[in-house]
């Protein structure tokens, strides 16, 4: 049996109080005369940003109310195992406990070495977005630790929704195993250790924001990242008007997607030709083969995103070619910049699209975050507003990474309008499915959940409605619970 040791030092929240309960009812896991050490991480609703983080843009997140939780405790074993169980993994048809040798696991000699271990089995893949955090402290800090590990984890995110489970189970393992450890470790670093883990370990090409997020989020508000790298600026607080709500559309959304992947190097590829028609000095990296080049660009700072609309559609619009095979991409340009992803020579990729959206969402978000922080609330502001999101969601279409159910859904709520006192929806994160981001009047609880019911009725696919807010991974802390009566 396990018990705080300073609850007052961390906010209160159910799931904590929960996940303390089945700690305490899992026998034959964790030596009950030893600490454990508790990171609490939530989802997120990516309300304006989206798939432009990669390129450079302002982002703007919500941390969710739900959250996954991590408890980690050191042993001293002969043989030194790295064992994690999965409350949550049972769910998805996968295998819910694994076991690896700490010497292999800190033996990889790098990440390419870590991701063909970890993910080679489907049934334990998902091991990698724990044990990857290992690999990274190794890898990143030098941090080889004497001893094996104990890991429980249980996820209230839904996964494959587009709100960033993944990222929870990322940074809530991640600050886990820190306070086990006694890592000081700051919000933003944590963040990027727990970014490496999804791009390199897990091989999977998410942006930033998703981890930043929910390591660095305050309850209502949100996250306001310009992702240049990952800058955060101050958060924006939610006018007491307005609430965000999250709708599932019962369409699996994964970041490892071919969709997602093809739009990511079509917009890389359309920086590099612009880099090229701008005459901006290019410089391979390393050899050919890497596919990567770096570009000296005083102008736009490396990042698409810094494009002016009008800049774009003057200058460089009809100038960038609809889509390239990327065998006639390498053989004409050579490389691109995306540190994460690699050109498939057989596929064609859409570049206009692609490139024009973080170019234009970005704008759409600068003037989302200047029309939020305005006063009062006028009917007018909360118009444009969602306009601002109906226009983000077009555009993820038009690139290719729209979905039937999240359509219907965000037509369902243009229908309800301003009159219900629903003024904008889109699809968030990587789409291709998931969830759709809702902006209501406060006190809209009832016809959100209508609006849900109707779709589940419409499509049969069982929904989810997301509401409220929590404290990211930074601010609720690691939660050191002490045993109760230890064993001696």
């Amino acid at each position: 049996m396990w018990q705080f040791k300073n609850a007052s030092l961390h906010p209160v929240y159910a799931d904590v109080t929960d996940f303390i309960a089945i700690i305490n009812n899992t026998p034959n896991f964790f030596d009950p005369a030893r600490p454990l050490f508790v990171g609490r991480a939530p989802g997120r609703l990516d309300l304006m940003g989206g798939i432009a983080d990669y390129s450079g843009s302002l982002v703007l997140e919500l941390p969710l109310a739900v959250a996954t939780l991590a408890a980690v405790q050191l042993t001293t074993e002969t043989e030194p195992t790295f064992r994690v169980r999965s409350l949550s993994a049972g769910e998805l048809n996968l295998q819910t406990e694994v076991s690896l040798p700490m010497s292999q696991l800190l033996g990889c000699a790098n990440y390419a070495e870590a991701n063909v271990w970890l993910t080679e089995r489907p049934a334990t893949a998902w091991v990698a977005y724990l044990a990857g955090a290992m690999v990274v402290l190794k890898q990143e800090l030098d941090f080889a630790p004497v001893g094996g590990v104990r890991l429980l984890v249980n996820s209230n995110v839904p996964a494959g929704k587009g709100v960033s489970s993944s990222a929870a189970l990322e940074v809530a393992v991640m600050q886990a195993l820190a306070g086990a450890y006694g890592l000081q470790i700051a919000g933003r670093d944590l963040a990027l250790l727990c970014q490496k883990v999804e791009n390199l370990v897990v091989g999977a090409p998410c942006g930033i924001m998703d981890q930043m997020t929910s390591a660095c989020g305050q309850p209502n508000r949100l996250t306001a990242l310009l992702c240049q790298p990952a800058e955060l600026q101050p958060p924006v607080e939610l006018p007491a008007e307005l609430e965000v709500w999250g709708i599932d559309s019962g369409i699996r959304h994964a970041v490892v997607g071919a969709d997602y992947g093809s739009v990511r190097v079509g917009a890389f590829m359309g920086y590099r030709i612009i880099a090229d028609l701008t005459g901006l000095p290019v410089t391979p990296v390393d050899n050919p083969e890497s596919q990567k080049v770096s570009i000296q660009d005083e102008k736009w700072n490396g990042y698409l995103a810094n494009l002016a609309p009008s800049e774009w559609e003057t200058l460089y619009r009809e100038r960038l070619p609809h889509s390239l095979t990327g065998s006639q991409f390498l053989e004409k340009y050579g490389g691109f910049t995306d540190p994460v992803t690699r050109i498939i020579p057989q596929l064609t990729y859409a570049i206009r699209q692609p490139t024009a959206h973080p170019i234009y969402e970005n704008h759409r978000v600068r003037l989302f975050r200047t029309l939020l922080q305005t006063r009062p609330v006028s009917e007018e502001i909360l118009m444009l507003l969602g306009e601002l999101m109906y226009q983000s969601h077009l555009s993820y279409s038009i690139c290719g990474l729209g979905s039937v159910g999240t359509d219907r859904l965000v037509e369902l709520v243009r229908q309800a309008g301003p009159a219900q006192g629903l003024y904008g929806a889109k699809i968030t994160g990587g789409g291709s499915g998931g969830t759709v981001a809702v902006l209501a009047r406060a006190g809209s609880k009832a016809v959100v959940a209508q609006i849900a019911q109707r779709y589940q009725i419409e499509t049969g696919h069982p929904i989810t409605v997301l509401g409220g807010s929590g404290a990211g991974a930074v601010e609720y802390g690691v939660a050191e619970l002490l045993p109760i009566n230890p064993i001696t």
